[in-house]
């Protein structure tokens, strides 16, 4: 495994201490909370540069880097929705689950759908939605601040969705996406 899928396994293995420094009850935890899981997500910036400047990408890390961004994202808005709505995020996780079956359906047919430009955009569009939301769980900023950057998240999300729909039926015809 190389060092480059390393940091994509440590961002999952983040994820349940994200979980609970957000969900425990004690004084700053959302701040470490926040402050843990941008850590854990810089980690996304650090592996795919890694793993293109050392040309040690692999077909697992292809697969296994949106799942942890995903992850890491998915339970973090979870746990976070006290602070910002849930029908934001439950139009997040759905969109991530039907992304990912696409996945799972274009692998089985021999293709890896790596990540599309405007899907890192909408990862990145997430989690700063996360930290801002993290630091209004801890009353650093206003909860209005948390709900505008998630409802730009979510609009990424749903065009980020709406792409990979369009490519679906090639995707599950086992052709790679243009």
């Amino acid at each position: 495994m190389t060092l480059a899928d390393q940091l994509t396994v440590a961002r999952v293995i983040s994820v349940p201490l994200v979980v609970a420094l957000f969900a425990l009850d004690f004084d700053g935890h959302a701040y470490w909370g926040t402050a843990v899981f941008g850590a854990a997500m810089l980690t996304d910036q650090v592996d795919g540069w890694l793993a293109r400047r050392s040309g040690t990408s692999t077909e697992l890390g292809k697969v296994l880097d949106p799942v942890a961004d995903k992850v890491l994202v998915m339970a973090a808005l979870v746990v976070l929705v006290p602070v910002v709505p849930a029908w934001m995020v439950a139009v997040i996780v759905a969109r991530e689950f039907v992304v990912s079956g696409l996945r799972l359906a274009a692998l089985e047919r021999g293709v890896v759908v790596a990540a599309r430009d405007l899907s890192k955009l909408k990862t990145w569009g997430q989690s700063v939605a996360v930290g801002l939301a993290g630091l209004a769980a801890g009353g650093a900023i206003s909860t209005d601040i948390a709900w505008w950057a998630l409802l730009a998240a979510l609009v990424l999300t749903v065009l980020s969705g709406l792409e990979y729909a369009w490519h679906a039926p090639g995707l599950l015809r086992g052709r790679q996406p243009a």
